[in-house]
């Protein structure tokens, strides 16, 4: 038997907010962000994005990753739909599940809240992220070529998504 920690998905505290400060920091790259590089001192949460928003991969006290889980849009039409707006994983925690515990969280909270559908946009060159979210039942609904330009090069910009 191991007395080793399991990893664990929770809600997001305000307190996680350094911790996920630096992971962002981090783990940031033009192969899934369109945003600058943020600081790593900077304030994760805001006004538009708090930690309700977001789910927390950890094992024992160390937070490997996160993903963000908001409504679309502020409509009531699209009150049935969950959004994907983030998802990061320490680089070494990558290939161990925890991208996949993430994501699987996420559909289990869209159900939770009565959500119907689960969406995200996902940048074409991102093999490893588009692999992994049709892996686990996502299919692609749209496709906008060469929406982004980023690091000298087009990028399409691309839209998944399946109900829950």
């Amino acid at each position: 038997m191991s007395d080793a920690p399991a990893l664990r998905i929770r809600p997001a505290r305000p307190a996680d907010g350094p911790a996920l400060a630096r992971l962002d920091h981090a783990t940031w790259s033009h192969l899934h962000s369109v945003s600058p590089r943020p600081a790593p001192d900077a304030a994760f949460f805001d006004e538009r994005h708090e930690p309700e928003d977001h789910l927390v991969a950890e094992l024992g006290d160390d937070v490997l990753g996160y993903i963000r889980l908001v409504p679309p849009t502020s409509l009531a039409a699209t009150a049935h739909v969950r959004q994907i707006q983030g998802l990061a994983v320490a680089d070494e925690a990558r290939g161990r599940g925890v991208g996949r515990a993430l994501l699987r969280a996420a559909v289990e909270e869209t159900r939770r809240v009565g959500a119907r559908r689960i969406t995200l946009r996902v940048l074409g060159h991102n093999t490893p992220a588009r692999r992994l979210y049709a892996s686990e039942g996502f299919e692609v609904e749209g496709v906008l070529p060469e929406e982004m330009f980023l690091a000298g090069a087009y990028v399409d910009d691309v839209l998944m998504g399946r109900r829950v």
